[in-house]
C-alpha cells in the first residue's frame, strides 16, 4: 500500500515538473517567432558580425544567470569535448545558416523553410525518448498534428506560386533547410545530455561569440548600426531570440515533453510570418490567416499529452 502511495505521489511530481517544462520551453517557441522580424532589421550587419555581437549578449545574460543562481563558473572545464561540439554546432551553425538564409532568400518563403525543424524534432522523437510505459512512444495525434502543421507551413511557403520562385534566391533556401536540419538534430540530441546543466548555454553562447568575431575580423568589413532604433533592433534581438530563449528551450528539451513541444515549435514560424507582414515585410493574406488555423491547430492535437491528464 506504502509503495503504492509513494509511486502516486512520484508520478504526480514526475507530471508536475514535465509540463512546468514544457511552459518554459513554450516561451522560448514565442520569442523564436520575433527572430525573423528582429534579424531582416539586421540584415545590413555582416553574418559573422551580426553573430558576434548577439551572441555576447546572450552569453552576458547566462553569466548573470550563473551569478544569481549561485552556479560555479567551474563547471565549463568539467565538459567533454563532444558537449562543446553539439553546443557551438547548434548555436553557431544554426544561426549563422538561418541569417545566411534570411539574406539570399525572401524572409517570409526562408522562414517557412526553416519551420521544418519542429516536424523533424517530432518525428525524431522516437529515437531520443526513453520509454517508461508503454504509451510514451510516438503516437497518432503527434504525426497528425505534426502533418497538419507542416501542411500549414507548406500553404504559406507556396501562396505566391511556383511561377514566382526565383532561382536566384535558392542559396537562401538551401541555407534555410541546413538551418533546421542543425536545429531539429541539435534539440534531439540535447536530450541525450539530461546531466548537462541549463547554464552551460553560457559557454555555448561565449564560444560561437569568439568563433564569430574571428571569422568577422578575416572575412568581413565592419558596419555598426547606424541609429537608436538600429541599436534597439540589435539589442533585442541577442537579448530575446538569440537570447533568453536559449536556455528556456534547453530546459524544455531535457525536462519536458519533447514531442509535444516540437508539434507546437510550429507556432513560431506562423506568428513570425504575421509579424513580418505586419512591419512591412511581407503581405498578411487569406492563405497566411487560413494557414496560421491549420498550424495552431496542428499544434494543438500533437501536444494533446500537455493539456489531457493521464
Amino acid at each position: 500500500m506504502l509503495e503504492a502511495l509513494n509511486f502516486d505521489l512520484m508520478s504526480k511530481v514526475g507530471i508536475y515538473m514535465q509540463n512546468r517544462a514544457n511552459v518554459i520551453g513554450l516561451g522560448a517557441v514565442f520569442l523564436w517567432s520575433l527572430l525573423a522580424l528582429f534579424t531582416t532589421y539586421n540584415n545590413y550587419i555582416p553574418a559573422f558580425q551580426l553573430l558576434a555581437m548577439v551572441f555576447f549578449i546572450s552569453s552576458s545574460i547566462g553569466a548573470v544567470f550563473i551569478l544569481l543562481t549561485k552556479q560555479s563558473f567551474g563547471m565549463f572545464f568539467r565538459f567533454k569535448w563532444h558537449v562543446w561540439l553539439l553546443g557551438v554546432y547548434g548555436l553557431f551553425g544554426y544561426h549563422l545558416c538561418y541569417f545566411l538564409a534570411l539574406r539570399f532568400a525572401p524572409p517570409i518563403e526562408s522562414n517557412m523553410i526553416n519551420a521544418l525543424w519542429p516536424l523533424l524534432i517530432v518525428l525524431g522523437s522516437v529515437l531520443v525518448v526513453k520509454k517508461q510505459h508503454a504509451d510514451d512512444g510516438l503516437k497518432w495525434w503527434h504525426i497528425i498534428g505534426a502533418l497538419i502543421g507542416f501542411a500549414g507551413v507548406v500553404n504559406v511557403s507556396l501562396a505566391r506560386g511556383l511561377s514566382d520562385f526565383n532561382m536566384q534566391h535558392l542559396m537562401g533556401y538551401g541555407f534555410a533547410l541546413l538551418a533546421a536540419l542543425i536545429w531539429s538534430s541539435y534539440s534531439l540530441l540535447s536530450r541525450k545530455l539530461p546531466d548537462i546543466p541549463t547554464a552551460a548555454v553560457t559557454g555555448f553562447c561565449f564560444i560561437t561569440a569568439i568563433l564569430a568575431l574571428i571569422c568577422h575580423f578575416l572575412f568581413e568589413v565592419t558596419i555598426w548600426p547606424s541609429d537608436s532604433f538600429a541599436w534597439l533592433m540589435l539589442v533585442l534581438l541577442g537579448l530575446g531570440p538569440v537570447g533568453v530563449c536559449f536556455y528556456l528551450w534547453d530546459y524544455g528539451m531535457k525536462k519536458g515533453d519533447i514531442r509535444a513541444l516540437g508539434a507546437a515549435s510550429y507556432l513560431a514560424p506562423i506568428f513570425a510570418t504575421i509579424f513580418l507582414a505586419l512591419a512591412g515585410f511581407g503581405q498578411l493574406t487569406l492563405t497566411v490567416i487560413i494557414s496560421a488555423l491549420m498550424v495552431v491547430g496542428g499544434a494543438v492535437l500533437a501536444s494533446k499529452d500537455m493539456f489531457v491528464k493521464k
